[in-house]
């Protein structure tokens, strides 16, 4: 099992997850953070201090999507393990259904 990060980070991007994590698995994209499913050791930590309720694990139906997501940008977006301000407008977008579509970019965040 490992823990996945899905779309109603997109655009939130509180990053309160990057803070608790003791393996510093968090990949951060433009304006999404991802775990690196071989780096999580599904401790847990992570899920209930995201405001965004974004993070599930992946035992959860539906998430294959999401895993595969998490997998492919973990290994192409930098690592992070410092927690930076949300976007001023992530209040906005928290909760918001089809962000994946309208506003998924795989462009690289910050990174430490």
């Amino acid at each position: 099992m490992t823990y996945v990060v899905t779309d109603n980070c997109i655009r939130c991007k509180y990053m309160d997850c990057v803070e608790v994590c003791p393996v510093d698995c968090f990949y951060e994209g433009e304006n999404m953070l991802v775990i690196h499913p071989d780096e999580c050791i599904d401790c847990g930590v992570c899920e209930p201090e995201c405001p965004a309720e974004a993070i599930s694990p992946d035992t959860e139906p539906n998430l294959d999507k999401w895993l595969k997501v998490n997998a492919q940008y973990a290994s192409a977006w930098p690592n992070i393990t410092v927690k930076r301000e949300a976007p001023a407008d992530a209040k906005e977008f928290d909760g918001k259904t089809g962000k994946f579509e309208e506003f998924f970019s795989p462009e690289p965040g910050q990174g430490d």
